[in-house]
């Protein structure tokens, strides 16, 4: 064996050693939880209890609507964490019976994780548990998923995500989704042993 065919073999040992290392650490829930953390925790934890909705949907929803910035406000109009419309907070502040000062406050945090985990949970509630349908609600208003799902326009599944009428609520049901998926994932065994 030559010197150079004992290097070669030794830097193909090397390299798939080093590769092997990369995946090992980039599949740990430690990367995992660098790549997907969860602002918030306490807040969407007492929320998700005391409205009995899955926190990792409520993480989910706020990762795609502000990517948990404070201050976040969209071209239409929406604001805070959880991303409400001025007249949908109006509406979940009358129908919840929240008091009337939150509407001064709908970029604090706090509020804004209970008024948005309210209406997933009253959306649960009116689709029957049906998540998705819920995820859809959420970014196109529950009137237009009620109404696809009554004229059959879509049966409100996930694997028929494509049959949504709007396209920007296709992509945001899947990409809600998908950090749910991730989110479970990675935390679901810490947060339910607590």
């Amino acid at each position: 064996m030559s010197f150079w065919s004992f290097w070669r073999k030794k830097r193909v040992y090397a390299l798939l050693l080093l590769t092997f290392l990369i995946v090992l650490f980039l599949s740990s829930s430690y990367v995992g939880r660098l790549l997907y953390p969860i602002p918030y925790a306490q807040e969407i934890r007492q929320n998700a209890v005391k409205y009995q909705m899955d926190p990792f949907l409520i993480a989910a929803v706020m990762r795609v609507e502000s990517n948990f910035q404070v201050g976040t406000q969209s071209k239409k109009g929406a604001y805070g964490l959880m991303q409400l419309m001025p007249d949908t907070s109006d509406w979940i502040i009358e129908k919840g019976s929240f008091n009337d000062s939150y509407r001064k406050q709908l970029d604090v945090p706090a509020v804004s994780i209970e008024l948005g985990t309210w209406y997933l949970s009253w959306m649960h509630k009116q689709f029957g548990g049906n998540t998705t349908a819920v995820i859809a609600g959420y970014n196109a208003g529950h009137g237009k998923v009620s109404r696809w799902l009554q004229e059959h326009e879509w049966d409100g599944t996930l694997q028929n995500a494509d049959m949504i009428p709007y396209g920007e609520t296709r992509h945001y049901v899947q990409r809600v989704t998908y950090y749910y998926n991730k989110y479970h994932k990675l935390y679901a065994d810490e947060w339910q042993s607590r």
